[in-house]
C-alpha cells in the first residue's frame, strides 16, 4: 500500500483536520472546478452548495476549463457553468469524513471552514473498445485525488 501526503505542510494539528478521496472515478476536470468553488467556505456552507449542484439548483463556475460553456443563469462575473453532479456527490462524501475526523479530534462543526481543497490527477484506467474489421480503439478512464483541510475559525 502507498503512504498518502498531502501538499500541505506545517498546519496546526489542533485546530485543523483533514481528508481524502484517492482514485475517485470522477473527472479531474470538475473536481477542480468544484475544489476552487468549496475553498474558504464553512462546511455547511460547502454540504448546501453541493446539494444544490446535485440538485440542479446552482451551477458550479467553470473558470479555467470554459471552452464551448454553455452559460448559465445565477453566475455573477463569469458565464461558463455546469451541474457536475457525480464528482459533488464523491466530494460530499469527502466532506462527511473530513468531518467526522474534526468530530473525533473535538473541534466545533459549526466552526470550521475549509482552508484548502485540491484536486490531482491519478493513474489511469486503459481499455479498449472495439470497432468495425477488428480495430480497436483506446479508450481510458481518468481518476482523481481529493485532499481537503479544514481549520476551525473564531
Amino acid at each position: 500500500m502507498p503512504k498518502w501526503k498531502y501538499s500541505v505542510i506545517g498546519l496546526d494539528p489542533d485546530k485543523t483536520a483533514v481528508a481524502s478521496g484517492r482514485d475517485l472515478r470522477i473527472s479531474p476536470k470538475a473536481t477542480r472546478e468544484i475544489c476552487q468553488a468549496i475553498q474558504h467556505m464553512k462546511l455547511y456552507e460547502a454540504r448546501n452548495y453541493l446539494q444544490d449542484v446535485i440538485d440542479m439548483k446552482r451551477p458550479v463556475v467553470y473558470k479555467r476549463h470554459k471552452k464551448k460553456q454553455a452559460h448559465r443563469r445565477g453566475i455573477q462575473g463569469f458565464y461558463a457553468g455546469r451541474y457536475p453532479v457525480k464528482a459533488a456527490s464523491e466530494i460530499i462524501k469527502v466532506l462527511d469524513s473530513v468531518e467526522a475526523n474534526a468530530m473525533f479530534k473535538g473541534l466545533d462543526l459549526e466552526r470550521l471552514k475549509i482552508i484548502h481543497a485540491a484536486a490531482q490527477k491519478a493513474r489511469k484506467i486503459r481499455g479498449y473498445i472495439p470497432r468495425a474489421f477488428g480495430r480497436a480503439s483506446p479508450k481510458s478512464n481518468l481518476l482523481c485525488h481529493v485532499e481537503l483541510i479544514v481549520e476551525e475559525v473564531e
